[in-house]
């Protein structure tokens, strides 16, 4: 049970620790290519940019990377590789798809086997896989350079150059190979019609003709390595990594997981390695390790390790009082009756929404994981896990630091740790400093704003949902699990993450689709914008706070330097992300996840 994730990690470490010295390499420029790279690369090269120039080169991408997007899905119906003649999703889902996409949160409100054909799932969604994953790391690269006070934070196009053709191009290639090896499909082929061993079970024609079976494939094995490494997460079916094409057997859900852990953790040791403080990295890395592993360990335990609850005997009827506006004297007695239980043996824990082909504790590993590092992909059911092991999802989006996506993770991360020095230097009584930069009131604002849009990102929609039709009509359970899914939406959407609470009503479908989701085109603005802002203002502040701090004169150390490569530095750290992350998000995960797990009265239905 513990094999798989102790054995993913170990191997990811290993890998990652080289990986990072050559992104480094890389980043700064000192590598040699072909002439022909060499060449596009000075085509590129528009000079050297300050931050306002590198902020507004990524934002005029990523708005020509917006109308591309929305072009090729509107136009689905008459581009080639779509012989089942597939029509374009309604347009207020195409908005959030697109939006979706270009920031590296792959949110689907759709399934991708239903609606997309091969020519979309290749020049929208393999194409964004790689530019939206590139345009992270380069922000990080660009925080880098400021924080080092270099006379420019470089040029954006020429580090997504860097990014995509030296190094997603090479991972990508030797992955595809790996898992074209281990039996994933590769081919132009949009689908098979196949007779079912049972005859007729899809059905019969008007003349009692047996229906054959519509089985989907494409260029799984060109799909999915970037999915996974580029943390991307939005599946080519429907399943996600669940799918047997997909994500074959326990071989290619080992590399997956792997894939979808080793840039977010080279890029840690990146950041390192550019600074020219290694063990400053090393610490930090060890923070986002030790709250990695916790909650793999939390989801493993409470959901793999414990029964389904909804299997288990219930031999007491139980009576709750509840408040009710309506009853005699405010007060409502609501009676549970005893419930047998199922006979279902229970000892490999809650089996619910799980593909066992990937081994016992493979779904709870990867639910913890994919969040950790804002990739979305999932390989079993998050709405099934056991309400406690749920919150596990949860505390990876809430804190959106452990790890995270390409760059963004780290930049998050930095905001937190700005906050912990601060903190420490108010209570010696000195200026806090970081890399020998004196902080002040606008770099300690600018990071309050990046930090706290996240949370006003979650928590203000979700009550808002919440409390109208919007929520209420989307959520497929009641009560505490019902507010769960609503928050899990924004908290994946706010945290560029792209996983989810299936059950939502929140699919429209193809725009011809005659009974869409009544409250699919609320879900579709909202969750659109709220993955818009959670986006780019956490990342246009903190590269504003590096260049503004790396324009300040380094101040020499001193016996009263707070050290940043020691065990006391990554207490700090870690206590700061959970002493805040708490302060923010506990309230609402007590009305959730908790709530669900202790309920279900007077707190669940």
């Amino acid at each position: 049970m513990w094999l798989l994730p102790v054995s993913i990690i170990v191997f990811t470490i290993a890998i990652a620790i080289p990986l990072s010295r050559y992104m480094a390499k890389i980043m700064d420029g000192k590598y040699k290519t072909p002439r022909i790279f060499a060449w596009f690369e000075k085509k590129l090269n528009s000079g050297p940019q300050n931050w306002k120039q590198y902020t507004v080169a990524l934002l005029v991408f990523n708005l020509v990377l917006f109308v591309y997007g929305y072009i090729v899905l509107s136009v689905q119906p008459w581009m080639p590789l779509n012989p089942r003649g597939l029509g374009m999703l309604a347009p207020s889902t195409i908005f959030n798809t697109v939006i979706s996409f270009i920031t590296n949160t792959n949110i689907q409100h759709y399934s991708g086997d239903v609606a997309f054909s091969n020519f979309t799932q290749i020049f929208f969604c393999v194409a964004m896989f790689f530019l939206s994953a590139a345009v992270g790391l380069c922000a990080l690269t660009a925080i880098i350079r400021a924080l080092r006070s270099d006379s420019s934070l470089g040029n954006f196009f020429v580090d997504m150059w860097r990014v995509v053709v030296y190094m997603f191009l090479p991972a990508v290639f030797v992955m595809s190979v790996v898992f074209l090896i281990q039996g994933m499909p590769m081919t132009y082929q949009s689908d098979y019609q196949v007779n079912t061993l049972e005859p007729a079970s899809m059905g019969t024609t008007d003349n009692g003709q047996a229906k054959q079976q519509t089985i989907v494939v494409g260029p799984l094995a060109a799909f999915v390595p970037m999915k996974m490494m580029g943390t991307n997460g939005g599946g080519f079916y429907g399943m996600n990594s669940a799918h047997p094409f997909e994500n074959p057997g326990a071989g290619t859900n080992f590399f997956e997981t792997f894939c979808m852990m080793l840039f977010p953790m080279a890029l840690v040791l990146m950041y390192g390695r550019m600074l020219r403080r290694f063990r400053h990295s090393v610490v930090i890395f060890s923070v986002m390790l030790l709250l990695f592993v916790g909650t793999i360990v939390w989801a493993i335990y409470f959901d793999t390790m414990q029964p389904n609850p909804g299997l288990t005997a219930h031999p007491q009827s139980r009576t709750f009082t509840i408040a009710s506006a309506g009853a005699p004297g405010g007060k409502k007695e609501i009676t549970l009756p005893a419930v047998a239980g199922l006979p279902v043996d229970q000892h490999l824990g809650n089996l619910e929404g799980k593909e066992l082909r990937f081994g016992t504790a493979a779904g709870a590993t990867f639910a913890a994981a994919t969040v950790d590092v804002t990739c979305g992909a999932v390989n079993a059911e998050h709405d099934s896990l056991n309400p406690i092991a749920g919150l596990s999802p949860f505390v990876g989006m809430w804190l959106n630091c452990i790890y995270g996506g390409k760059g963004v993770g780290m930049i998050n991360l930095l905001l937190f740790l700005i906050i912990g020095i601060f903190l420490a230097g108010q209570m010696v009584g000195r200026t806090p400093e970081y890399l020998g930069k004196k902080i002040g009131a606008r770099e300690m604002k600018l990071a309050m704003i990046a930090l706290l849009i996240h949370p006003i990102l979650i928590l203000g929609p979700s009550g808002l949902f919440a409390a109208t039709s919007w929520g209420m009509k989307a959520t497929s359970n009641p009560g505490a699990h019902g507010l769960s899914q609503i928050v899990y939406q924004f908290s994946s959407s706010s945290a560029n993450n792209g996983s989810a609470f299936d059950g939502l009503g929140v699919s429209y479908g193809l725009n011809s689709n005659p009974s869409p989701a009544a409250e699919a085109v609320p879900w579709d603005i909202a969750g659109g914008l709220v993955i818009l802002f959670g986006r780019y203002l956490p990342i246009i502040a903190p590269i504003a706070m590096a260049a503004f701090l790396g324009m300040k004169k380094s101040t020499p150390f001193g016996l009263g330097t707070l050290r940043d490569d020691t065990a006391t530095f990554g207490c700090l750290l870690l206590g700061t992300i959970v002493i805040v992350g708490a302060l923010l998000f506990l309230p609402v995960a007590a009305l959730g996840p908790l709530a669900d797990h202790l309920g279900p009265i007077p707190f669940g239905g």
